[in-house]
């Protein structure tokens, strides 16, 4: 009777007894595998482990209304340990661990520096960063003018969504979300969406703080120029002192000038070159009428003249710049035997 007490006392008990929670594993960022349970009243102690690695206890906890629901435990080389099981176990707990499989269960960060560009053929191109270019494939969703959210897969490696010929009236809102791939083991895991970038005429303002291309270092640039033209004419033209440093006034060429001219007068061997260093004779013509002997007796009206030119020649003439002296005045002029005749 006692034996059967003690047997009905045990199967109740052990009825009684609380069953520990279930653990669900993720691993988050390719950092650290984060582990959540339920529990109301109890403060469970928690142990994990990679296979062939020892048992440790939780790194930090995860609370809720002062009670751990939650493991946070960091790995190293976690995109490879991903593929051994994970075992998982609490201090209470007198059975065995529990398995858990974590290589689809791989939850990615958010893609960061979102950004948008306008590029040169008209498209306007949303980019993002990739940790793991070749492992990543992205998903993203937009939407224009506020409309509902279209979805659109991005290949693996892929970090840019481009719309052809953008329309100036439309806004166009984005955001990125990515998971491993197929190229590394896929995971079912998307990750979180990314803040959204926002483009458009009527909200070109990233309302989350991200960057984006726009023109407005142009115009900056353009309005400064046409300001710094402005005030150079200005000056130019109202301030002459700056006028003539700025466009100094070039001298007008001359042919001959002044100093030449200086230059020309002043050196005395110069002007010796051009004095002359030659005499010459001098020589006089006239004409005179030579009278025929058998008519020299009759009336003079009867000459025949007949023009013949004579030349008489002086003794050489000498320059009177020379330190000579010159030929005399009273030199004898030769007078033709006809012409003597007549003067008798």
């Amino acid at each position: 009777m006692k034996i059967r007490l003690l047997m009905i006392l045990c199967l109740v008990g052990s009825g009684f007894a609380k069953k520990p929670p279930d653990v669900d594993c993720v691993v988050i960022g390719l950092k650290y595998v984060k582990c959540l349970w339920n529990t109301s009243d109890v403060n469970y102690t928690f142990y994990s482990r990679f296979h062939h690695q020892s048992f440790r206890e939780c790194d930090t906890y995860i609370l809720k209304n002062g009670l751990n629901v939650g493991c946070k435990q960091p790995e190293d080389d976690i995109m490879n340990k991903r593929f051994n099981t994970y075992y998982t176990k609490f201090q209470q707990e007198d059975q065995n661990p529990t398995e858990h499989h974590l290589k689809n269960r791989v939850k990615l960060d958010p893609p960061s520096n979102l950004t948008v560009q306008f590029r040169s053929d008209s498209s306007l191109c949303f980019e993002w960063r990739l940790i793991y270019k070749s492992c990543v494939e992205s998903e993203v969703r937009y939407r224009l003018n506020n409309d509902n959210w279209q979805v659109s897969m991005v290949g693996p490696g892929l970090q840019e969504y481009c719309f052809n010929l953008p329309s100036n009236s439309s806004r166009y809102e984005l955001q990125v979300r990515n998971r491993v791939s197929y190229n590394c083991g896929p995971s079912k895991e998307w990750s979180e969406w990314s803040d959204p970038v926002i483009w458009g005429a009527h909200n070109k303002t990233d309302l989350t703080g991200l960057l984006y291309s726009v023109n407005v270092w142009t115009v900056v640039m353009y309005f400064v120029g046409g300001a710094t033209l402005l005030l150079l004419i200005v000056l130019l033209l109202h301030h002459e002192r700056i006028r003539i440093i700025l466009i100094p006034v070039v001298p007008k060429p001359s042919l001959v000038t002044q100093d030449f001219k200086e230059w020309l007068d002043s050196p005395k061997g110069l002007k010796d070159i051009f004095k002359p260093s030659y005499t010459e004779r001098t020589c006089s013509v006239r004409e005179y009428c030579p009278v025929p002997p058998s008519d020299s007796e009759s009336s003079d009206s009867s000459i025949v003249s007949v023009s013949t030119d004579q030349t008489v020649c002086y003794n050489p003439v000498p320059n009177p710049d020379l330190n000579h002296p010159g030929p005399s005045s009273s030199s004898t002029e030769f007078v033709p035997p006809e012409e003597q005749h007549i003067s008798v």
